[in-house]
């Protein structure tokens, strides 16, 4: 066994202090930085993260795996839905409960998947339950989505090319982008800013021009706009038929017909197999890309498309088109973001 004097493990204990002191970088560290780029030219960003999305997300999750556990378990509910700061429903068979709220209290337990993202199960009575997410979960939900967000400001930068950013993150939902030397700021700034989230679904047929007119749609279905003007509003169902999370490649061109820019992209091998079945199974039918809740473009299956790719079509610029396909392949930011501060120079 080693053994150290007091003296020397006391020693050892204050090298460690200096060590981790200097390893954290002081405030005035980031004020430096600041002004840095007002005297050299670049971009210093500070970014917050919507930690409302992030709590809304976190009990949509919750919603659906109560869904899915309450109806593997062949059990009925009524009123599932997301509220302030809960999920709550109601069992209307009395001796239904007792399973029901065994159920969810074997789902909510803690695993190595999930750390600490349990949740808190209330009996209100007359069948009510209540389901909350501890603030200690939510936390951990927020700093996961900080860190997510980091890597993808850093791989999108990475695609232009233009040096090495400087990405620190600033309390608990804030983010600080230095990239010294950019050139064209507002374009650097739109790609940081952009979400990013692709999702192919089916245009609802079932709903008439008036209907979408009126607001009139089903409760699987929702009204999603165009992305360029004219805004022309479509009925979208709810249901992701695949997801930018499917997508390995995407690369600008140009289409072969029209000479006008797209973006060619790539499944990984579920996308790919999700993609024929959904449109094998709507020969026909219309179906709509959409980016960050807006129909870029909205085509007919004409005829089942199998081989794991296609491509985006939605009036782009050059730039719009590239910009886009950087994104696809650096993917989505997990949740949106707001520029607090923003100081650029050239």
């Amino acid at each position: 066994m080693l053994y150290f004097t007091r003296w020397k493990a006391l020693g050892i204990i204050l090298i460690a202090l200096v060590v981790c002191l200097c390893a954290v970088p002081p405030a005035s560290a980031q004020r430096q930085s600041a002004s840095d780029i007002d005297k050299q030219g670049g971009l210093y960003l500070v970014l917050e993260v919507d930690s409302n999305y992030v709590k809304k997300a976190e009990l949509e999750q919750v919603r659906d795996d109560v869904r899915r556990v309450l109806r593997a378990a062949r059990i009925g509910y009524q009123g599932l839905a997301v509220g302030p700061g809960s999920v709550g429903m109601r069992i209307p068979k009395e001796t239904d409960l007792p399973t029901a709220l065994t159920k969810l209290r074997e789902l909510s337990q803690p695993s190595a998947s999930k750390g600490s993202s349990s949740w808190d199960i209330a009996d209100a009575g007359g069948g009510n339950i209540v389901i909350s997410v501890p603030q200690g979960a939510m936390s951990e939900r927020i700093d996961q989505t900080v860190r997510q967000s980091m890597e993808v400001f850093e791989h999108r930068i990475d695609q232009l090319g233009i040096g090495a950013p400087v990405i620190q993150r600033q309390g608990a939902d804030r983010i600080v982008v230095e990239v010294p030397g950019a050139q064209d700021l507002d374009h650097l700034k739109a790609l940081l800013g952009k979400t990013a989230k692709l999702e192919i679904r089916l245009v609802d047929t079932s709903v008439s021009p008036d209907q979408v007119k009126q607001g009139i749609v089903p409760a699987d279905s929702e009204i999603l706009l165009t992305a360029t003007s004219p805004k022309i509003p479509y009925p979208i169902k709810k249901q992701v038929l695949v997801s930018g999370v499917d997508v390995t490649d995407a690369r600008a061109g140009f289409d072969q017909s029209s000479d006008q820019p797209i973006v060619n992209f790539r499944f990984n091998t579920s996308g790919a197999r999700k993609f024929a079945q959904a449109t094998a199974e709507n020969v026909g039918q219309p179906f709509a890309v959409v980016l960050d809740n807006e129909v870029i473009s909205a085509p007919i299956v004409r005829e089942p498309i199998t081989g794991g790719a296609g491509q985006i079509s939605g009036n782009f610029t050059r730039q719009q088109a590239n910009d886009l396909a950087i994104m696809l392949r650096t993917g989505a930011l997990p949740a949106p973001l707001t520029v607090i501060e923003d100081r650029s120079r050239i």
